[in-house]
């Protein structure tokens, strides 16, 4: 075979894998977008450590058989082990800052910090990773963030102490992408076992403090929680392993322009409810409350807190 063939075949490979790669970020964006509207809503009557406990144990259930086929022995990679302990880390302190950040802020304007995540990936990646990111890319992403935040709309709240935590966040989920590509010959199992045990592991030492036993349907919820994220993460690790992070990265702002919709649908239904209160109609249990309820508001549209009290927004003193 003559060089000439032996490159297109090649070209023709690298092309089908970041076609695959983008596939699975959209489908691991749309299981995370499931994801934040799930926590959203269960942030009102559970706190972060709780969610991140139960979601664990929930997604590890899902997994022990696969592990059982595929082996242990993959959750403990012969090289790179200190990078992988990083990332479980790193993964720990971005969720948790996400699930904080939103029991402050509206979703829309956490949303809008960790949409610049795409930004910072095609800064640091040809240091980091050795990626070319040329000026078409650039311009892309650029359009895409700036699309986001007008699709978003984000509030003055976006000014406040909560958004330092946004911010950390939006910079944890760069590395996560980041390491998550820099490891991509290492096995699945131990790419999404290992940040789902740190993070239940960080959620369980909140438990002596701040647990609240959960209602049948909120336990289902708390458990689906944890196969969607496990699902993700493991669309996010196969889409770095076959594509360039600064290229599939920037497929997140689908995700943005999903929340809007989202948001608007959210607040249309509390708009609705509100409507249905003041005529008396107040039908279909508590499930009337979930456009509020994930929209992070109560009647008035005040942020709610952990046990559905007005949440006081640390740093401004705004309820």
């Amino acid at each position: 075979m003559s060089n000439a063939s032996t490159a297109g075949a090649a070209r023709h490979d690298s092309d089908r894998a970041t076609r695959l790669g983008i596939a699975f970020m959209l489908l691991a964006i749309l299981m995370f977008a499931l994801n934040d509207t799930l926590g959203k809503w269960l942030l009102g009557s559970y706190g972060v450590g709780q969610l991140l406990f139960i979601r664990t144990v929930s997604a590890l259930l899902v997994m022990v058989p696969i592990l059982m086929r595929v082996g242990w022995h993959s959750l403990f990679p012969a090289s790179r082990g200190w990078l992988l302990a990083a990332r479980a880390l790193i993964a720990t302190l971005e969720i948790g800052a996400f699930y904080l950040a939103v029991s402050y802020l509206p979703l829309a304007d956490t949303i809008t910090y960790w949409m610049a995540a795409p930004i910072y990936v095609a800064a640091l990646s040809p240091f980091l990773l050795g990626e070319h990111v040329g000026w078409r890319r650039w311009t892309a992403i650029i359009v895409g963030f700036v699309g986001v935040l007008i699709a978003l709309n984000p509030s003055a709240e976006t000014l406040t102490l909560p958004a330092l935590v946004s911010i950390a966040g939006s910079l944890l989920f760069t590395l996560l992408m980041i390491t998550g590509r820099a490891l991509r010959g290492t096995p699945d199992a131990a790419m999404v076992f290992w940040p789902l045990v740190t993070s239940g592991i960080a959620g369980a030492l909140t438990i002596p403090f701040a647990w609240v036993t959960p209602a049948l349907d909120d336990l289902a919820l708390l458990a689906l929680l944890g196969v969607v994220a496990l699902g993700a993460h493991y669309f996010t690790n196969r889409s770095l392993a076959l594509a360039h992070a600064s290229t599939v990265t920037p497929y997140q702002y689908a995700a943005g322009v999903g929340d809007a919709v989202r948001l608007a649908v959210l607040r249309r239904g509390a708009e609705g409810e509100r409507a249905g209160g003041r005529r008396g109609d107040r039908g279909g249990g508590a499930l009337h409350l979930l456009p509020r309820a994930a929209a992070g508001a109560d009647e008035h549209g005040r942020p709610v807190g952990r046990f559905g009290g007005v949440r006081t927004c640390p740093g401004c003193g705004r309820s």
